[in-house]
């Protein structure tokens, strides 16, 4: 892993933004500078500018993925992004196990299913599509959801794969302390 100094000077030299070089995950992906410019600016996308895809239904894309996966890195990178943008504890929680989730909307259970779906099968079925464009404004925005679905599949296996750890005084795993199934031991 770079340090970060040196993270900052290779994210400078790609056009990567400054409050990423410091995270675990771009201080070892720094060491390829292009690779990391273009998941940066996948991310930078799907994150920041020119996103459509609603920030509550990203956000738990992202914690079911890391949920099931296992991704400690991600799981608690996004808990903290939930708790910025006012989702509820308890809605972030009942990822892991939504389909017996009384406080997830019919929306938050369509991106869910084609989340689970896109994981077991690599593919979202005809049924989860109608259900998701029921909540989903429209195809751009469906088309994000797939490809958030994909990035952070892709995310969790780098992290799990890198073995990323988590910054120095970051605390891992819910507030519940209760672990995924699948995370690594040890």
């Amino acid at each position: 892993m770079l340090s970060i100094e040196d993270a900052k000077k290779a994210a400078a030299s790609e056009g990567i933004s400054e409050a990423m070089a410091p995270l675990s995950v771009f201080r070892i992906l720094l060491k390829n500078p292009p690779l990391a410019r273009e998941l940066g600016n996948t991310l930078n996308m799907l994150l920041f500018q020119g996103n459509q895809l609603d920030a509550r239904l990203r956000e738990l894309i992202i914690m079911r993925i890391g949920w099931v996966t296992g991704s400690c890195y991600e799981w608690t990178q996004h808990w903290r992004v939930c708790m910025q943008l006012d989702i509820p504890e308890e809605v972030v929680l009942a990822c892991r196990s939504w389909e017996n989730a009384d406080v997830l909307t019919d929306a938050d259970r369509a991106v869910l299913r084609a989340t689970d779906e896109t994981l077991d099968s690599g593919r979202i079925s005809p049924q989860t599509w109608a259900e998701c464009a029921k909540h989903i404004k429209n195809d751009a925005e469906l088309l994000e959801m797939v490809v958030a679905i994909g990035n952070w599949r892709l995310f969790s296996q780098l992290l799990l794969s890198l073995e990323v750890p988590l910054e120095e005084g970051v605390e891992a795993w819910a507030p519940d302390g209760l672990p995924a199934p699948r995370a690594p031991k040890g």
